[in-house]
């Protein structure tokens, strides 16, 4: 399972970093007031105060980032897992494996390890200790030899099991650590538009009240699934006037609300981030004419941190 309590320290430093230019980025809005520090994993990867300025930024396109309790960037990038302090030091990096193609999460756990998933001629979870060793191996069933097409965002559950989400096996499935699967959320059910809809699975979470959030690319939608795999909240476009283009990355803040990555919208007037409530009103989004989100985390909400994120 995934903890990062954001210390306040930690977040102040990376707030505040003056190793780049204070630069302004986009533009928050929100009816109700509501503002948003948070980083961008994608093209640009950025740290944007509430304020809308850039407090941290590196080069390359990132695939899965957070801010970890010590201060420093936990990043899946250049097909590695990469620890990197604000001031830009790599402190701790995993490469892919040779015989691999692409490395796409990278999340620090409560054991001190980094989860990472790899795709390609041996598609795999892998659990990294802090010396770079290979302390837990999962065989994943993507069913595709398209590498890019295998996996996305994987997280570890409380119970020890992995959730990891197949895009073209229209499969959200959960892992035990010997890589047998126990339970399968489908995303190609009647309801959320058939295989017709291309509602891959992308970003995976699992919630305190034992559902399941996924994040539906190409197909447009938001889900939340019971234990049982039936739909328990579900969001499309009709809900949010169009605001979804191939939903990546989201997060579901303390508020209860969930915050949405549109990583292919392109529509000028649409933003790249937006945040909607259980009752699907839409209470804030970011603008910016040029990022692609891949996905967010959000550090705090008008100044206050997000806490734990799941």
């Amino acid at each position: 399972m995934l903890r990062f309590p954001l210390i306040a320290l930690s977040l102040l430093l990376i707030l505040t970093c003056p190793v780049h230019a204070q630069e302004s980025f986009g533009e928050q809005r929100s009816e109700s007031g509501i503002r948003h520090s948070f980083l961008i994993a994608g093209n640009p990867t950025v740290i944007v105060s509430e304020e809308g300025k850039v407090t941290w930024k590196i080069k390359g396109k990132a695939r899965d980032a957070f801010v970890l309790a010590n201060g420093n960037i936990l990043l899946s990038i250049n097909n590695s897992a990469s620890e990197i302090t604000p001031a830009g030091e790599t402190v701790w990096k995993y490469q892919l494996a040779p015989e691999n193609k692409e490395l796409g999460t990278a999340v620090r756990l409560d054991n001190g390890n980094t989860l990472v998933v790899e795709r390609g001629v041996n598609p795999r979870l892998l659990e990294v200790s802090p010396d770079g060793k290979i302390a837990v191996e999962v065989p994943l069933l993507p069913e595709t030899d398209n590498a890019h097409m295998q996996t996305r965002m994987a997280r570890k559950l409380p119970n020890g099991n992995y959730l990891v989400p197949h895009l073209l096996a229209f499969a959200v499935k959960e892992y035990q650590a010997d890589g047998t699967v126990v339970k399968t959320f489908k995303t190609d059910l009647e309801e959320l538009g058939g295989r017709e809809a291309e509602s891959w699975p992308f970003t995976a979470i699992r919630l305190e009240n034992g559902n399941t959030l996924v994040n539906l690319t190409h197909g447009n939608q938001t889900v939340e699934f019971d234990a049982d795999g039936k739909v328990a909240w579900h969001v499309t476009n009709e809900d949010v006037e169009g605001r979804f283009a191939d939903p990546c990355g989201g997060q579901r803040l303390a508020s209860g609300n969930t915050v949405i990555c549109s990583y292919g919208q392109k529509k000028p007037g649409m933003p790249k981030l937006f945040e909607i409530t259980p009752d699907k009103e839409v209470v804030w989004e970011f603008f910016h004419p040029k990022v692609k989100a891949h996905e967010v985390h959000i550090l705090t909400t008008n100044g206050k941190p997000e806490g734990a994120l799941k």
